[in-house]
């Protein structure tokens, strides 16, 4: 599979040449919800609809469990296009999302004073 960087979509002088918008055939708005940090998982089912070819790279590095926000890193894309392109392979089932783990937790609060206090003794 090849790097996002390779091909005629990026460009070293000029960037990308293919604007996120025309990727993402205009689409701002995700059809599935998505936080940065859900884990996006390849399931082995094969696209029965033709996806472009950041489709084919996002699909290729959910092999194992990659977050949507590192995703949209190698992809080279913002983050709301890269839930685009996402949602799309969740739609035809090639890939599946899930909430990140800590979000069934309530927040705990001893766990979050000690984060902070130990920003304190940094700064």
């Amino acid at each position: 599979m090849p790097a996002p960087q390779d091909g005629p979509l990026l460009d070293d002088a000029a960037g990308r040449l293919i604007r996120p918008y025309t990727i993402s055939n205009g689409r701002t708005r995700p059809s599935t919800a998505f936080d940065l940090l859900s884990l996006i998982m390849a399931t082995g089912i094969e696209p029965d609809i033709p996806l472009g070819p950041e489709h084919a790279v996002a699909l290729g590095m959910c092999e194992g469990p990659m977050s949507v926000a590192e995703i949209a890193a190698h992809l080279r894309l913002p983050a709301v296009v890269a839930k685009v392109i996402l949602s799309d392979l969740v739609a035809c089932g090639a890939v599946t999302a899930h909430a990140p783990a800590f979000h069934d937790m309530p927040t705990d609060r001893s766990l979050l004073e000690a984060v902070l206090d130990g920003l304190r003794r940094q700064l």
